[in-house]
């Protein structure tokens, strides 16, 4: 019998050109440096330089103690067959439970962090979070998780939100990205999370593809490029960015549900941290804010804005 097996349709090839993967897991040992350091480059050139600089000090604390957690847990493979089978995402945020894993997080996170140097509101919501019992900290969770932040208790959320982006993106980088599939419009294939921003990238096999980011776990996945991520109409979709931009990012709006989320030309600035980034370029947003278009994109770190 001869060996047909090369005349076979290589899935991962279209027309003889690599096919851009689905999605593209988080690396947490890359992630939160990379994060600190844009954090930092932005602080320099922007309006929001003690917010920045600050938020740079978090994604340092969250790099720090990476190494002193126990590895989380992962979906049991029933979870993931069967997340697969129904187009679910493994790590469902709706359905998390917190474990001694996850508050052990936050509590070597939230002490990590009492030595940086931070305004007085942050120094007492850190305070607060320190002495809070594992019941408030569930709840506070819980809110991160529904994206329910309430506007009394911003502070504490952002540095809990900060140590869910710890376990999350820890626990998504272990996953097979193979096993995932699109879960839903905008939503992130491993948490079902809803994106910060999307990305148009210059990566060998995937340039000028567009990645949504997702805010929570940090997972990317392939969306199309002109299409809403909130409502996933490709009708009305149109681009805005501020007066003598450079072109890295812009508004994607949309008429049909009135929404927009960031779009990030990452080939253009190949050091741009979505998360950061957004927070970065605020303006945008000021500027979107006396239009019709609501901010669709999610950022923990803007839940004050």
């Amino acid at each position: 019998m001869s060996d047909t097996s090369s005349l076979q349709p290589d899935p991962s090839m279209i027309g003889g050109v690599p096919k851009a993967p689905f999605v593209r897991l988080p690396d947490p040992a890359a992630l939160f440096v990379r994060r600190a350091a844009r954090f930092r480059v932005l602080a320099r050139a922007g309006n929001l330089a003690p917010y920045l600089e600050f938020l740079g000090q978090v994604a340092d604390a969250q790099n720090a103690v990476l190494p002193l957690l126990a590895e989380p847990g992962l979906p049991a493979p029933d979870v993931i067959a069967q997340a697969r089978e129904f187009d679910m995402p493994p790590l469902d945020r709706n359905a998390f439970k917190p474990d001694v894993v996850v508050r052990d997080t936050c509590r070597r996170l939230f002490e990590t962090l009492a030595s940086a140097h931070k305004p007085a509101e942050a120094e007492a919501a850190l305070s607060r979070l320190r002495r809070a019992d594992d019941h408030a900290l569930d709840a506070m969770i819980a809110n991160v998780l529904t994206d329910s932040i309430p506007a009394e208790a911003v502070a504490e959320h952002v540095y809990v939100a900060a140590a869910l982006q710890v376990h999350f993106s820890r626990v998504a980088s272990r996953l097979n990205g193979e096993a995932l599939v699109p879960v839903g419009v905008g939503l992130c294939p491993v948490c079902g999370g809803r994106p910060v921003a999307s990305m148009i990238v210059g990566w060998q096999g995937a340039e000028g593809v567009r990645y949504a980011v997702c805010a929570h776990c940090a997972t990317l996945w392939n969306e199309v490029r002109i299409k809403c991520l909130a409502c996933g109409s490709t009708k009305g979709v149109g681009y805005q960015e501020l007066d003598g931009g450079d072109g890295v990012v812009k508004a994607e709006t949309c008429d049909e549900c009135g929404s927009y989320v960031k779009v990030f030309y990452e080939h253009k600035n190949t050091a741009i941290d979505p998360v950061a980034d957004d927070v970065g370029s605020l303006g945008l947003d000021q500027l979107l804010s006396e239009s019709v278009y609501r901010r669709a994109g999610l950022n923990p770190y803007l839940a004050g804005f």
